[in-house]
């Protein structure tokens, strides 16, 4: 019928074609119904709208508390404070560059649950996620800084998600620091906090010294019980994807945070257009859970593809059913895909000869998880001006593979790596067809040497140069330390040289080597082909398969 009329309309169409909003309209008026339009997120909110939980069943739940504020203000060695480990060492440059999920058991039995988002610019979309997932958040400010444009930003995500804020007021300790300073600024933006009589509360406190950290603990649990946090653990579980990321040897991983009903190994779960059943789950200390009630955060393994951040995960009774779902959206989106490409028009040829010296730079952005892949790309793409414009033409978690440097020959790309390596076969292949490969660790680092590349002033800077790739094929165990038995594969290691470990393309830890040996004789250097023996200074989690990779830090005159 609907084919006749189209026909009748002098439209020609297939049984499978899909028609445009105005055709739809058409028709649909023709059979005297009326069309109303909605986006991915209507449909998924309709499809929320379940049975009300039951009062008998509702039971109180740890609080989700997200920690925000500017770059190095002090959030993740509050939360190390917090948790008693040491994340901060492990952060490039000392900068968070992912969002951790991480459950704290009080000494009273009560929980919280932190969420630490990244302060940099880049992660906006990142810290504005962290809000729209949180209870309450903590905004941290130095007291011997200033209000920062990025702690304004994480403010007015909180502001905008309704959620309540309490101010850390960190590094009290430090000579300079002004905590009425930070007050007085803050009452400036229309924020008074308690001890000036308005509604905010606050607390003057030191993460590296642990001070006053008891206190803003308080805090947070007396906004909760104001808030009288309550979830349904009988129901099936929802909540939201923090993280997602490509493991090697366990497939897409994905921290997720479960606000309602509880997640048990084996449920069948959908988040956007990937789906799969939990093989697994663990907490952020690494140890297997088979079950997650409200507010915890778990890693998840069994998914069919790395969810995108902040998406919301629900679990179905019905494999098929959350096949389809997961199929249907994945439909959906790739027809947004399609509409939103942007073919040349005649204006745009026009407006590029006018300008006479128009260029393209076409971006694949290769990164450890998602978030960070995201960011990069939203940065990347902000920096386009009349003149240049930057286009990302594939972007995806993992490490960099020859399909990507195949890509990069077709569309004539440059290659970004996140924290990832190129496999030595698309090292190779990169080298043959003449492709460049980027390969950053911080942010910052890979907007600001593509805005001076933009700007036609790359200065000299200093770059890695890769010196020796050896692989691990042996792990001996001693009291004192954790020797590895390795073969050099190309290159030249020698004793005093920088090393990072990567392991399936994943750069893990970057550090120096503590000693190298050939049989029983420390050495300077040991050559391709060679064996030899090495330990790793203050690391001892290496497996057998990992590389090794020695570099050192050279002036060049850099170009892309």
């Amino acid at each position: 019928d609907i084919i006749s009329k189209c026909m009748n309309l002098g439209i020609m169409v297939s049984i499978n074609q899909r028609l445009e909003a105005d055709v739809i309209e058409l028709v649909v008026s023709e059979f005297n119904y009326e069309v109303e339009f909605i986006g991915v997120e209507d449909a998924a909110e309709m499809e929320d709208d379940d049975e009300e939980d039951d009062l008998n069943d509702l039971k109180a739940r740890a609080p989700i508390v997200t920690i925000m504020g500017h770059v190095d203000h002090g959030k993740t060695s509050l939360l190390d404070h917090i948790r008693n480990t040491n994340v901060i060492a492990g952060e490039a440059g000392g900068i968070t560059q992912h969002i951790g999920a991480y459950e704290v058991k009080l000494e009273d039995g009560r929980a919280i649950t932190f969420l630490d988002t990244p302060g940099h610019e880049a992660f906006t979309a990142m810290r504005a996620r962290g809000a729209k997932v949180t209870d309450i958040a903590v905004i941290v400010i130095a007291a011997d800084d200033a209000v920062m444009p990025q702690t304004k930003e994480a403010i007015s995500h909180a502001q905008a998600a309704g959620v309540p804020m309490i101010f850390a007021i960190n590094k009290i300790d430090r000579d300079g620091a002004n905590p009425e300073k930070i007050k007085e600024q803050l009452a400036s933006m229309n924020i008074l906090v308690e001890s000036w009589g308005g509604k905010y509360q606050s607390q003057e406190i030191s993460a590296k010294q642990g001070l006053n950290i008891d206190l803003l603990m308080e805090k947070i649990l007396l906004e909760a019980d104001v808030l009288e946090l309550k979830a349904n653990p009988v129901k099936v579980a929802t909540g939201t994807v923090i993280e997602a990321s490509l493991d090697k040897g366990r497939g897409y991983v994905a921290t997720i945070l479960v606000q309602n009903g509880t997640l048990k190994q084996g449920d069948m779960i959908v988040s956007g257009q990937n789906f799969g059943k939990v093989k697994a789950m663990y907490n952020e200390r690494n140890q297997r859970s088979e079950i997650a009630p409200p507010s915890t955060p778990v890693l998840i393994l069994g998914l069919n593809g790395a969810p995108q951040a902040g998406e919301t995960f629900k679990v179905y009774a019905d494999e098929s059913e959350a096949r389809e779902k997961a199929y249907q959206r994945g439909q959906i989106l790739r027809e947004q895909g399609m509409r939103a490409k942007k073919h040349i028009t005649l204006d745009e040829i026009g407006r590029r000869l006018a300008l006479g010296s128009f260029k393209e730079l076409n971006v694949i952005i290769k990164g450890d998880v998602d978030g960070s892949v995201e960011a990069l790309s939203d940065s990347l793409q902000k920096l386009s001006t009349e003149e240049i414009v930057i286009k990302v033409i594939h972007k995806a978690v993992g490490a960099i593979t020859e399909s990507d440097v195949t890509l990069a020959n077709a569309s004539d790309a440059i290659i970004i790596g996140f924290n990832v390596r190129p496999s030595m076969q698309a090292a190779r292949l990169g080298e043959q067809e003449g492709i460049q490969i980027k390969l950053y660790s911080i942010i910052y680092n890979a907007i600001e040497e593509i805005r001076s590349a933009m700007e036609g002033m790359l200065e000299p800077g200093v770059e890695d140069k890769v010196l020796a790739n050896v692989e691990i094929k042996e792990m001996y165990k001693f009291d004192k330390a954790t020797v590895a038995g390795c073969i050099v594969l190309e290159g030249k290691i020698a004793r005093n040289n920088r090393i990072r470990l990567v392991r399936d393309g994943i750069v893990i830890f970057t550090g120096e080597l503590g000693s190298l040996k050939r049989y029983r004789d420390d050495v300077k250097e040991v050559t391709t082909n060679m064996e030899c023996g090495l330990t790793i200074k203050n690391y001892a989690n290496i497996e057998v398969g990992d590389i090794v990779e020695a570099f050192e830090e050279v002036e060049v005159k850099r170009t892309l």
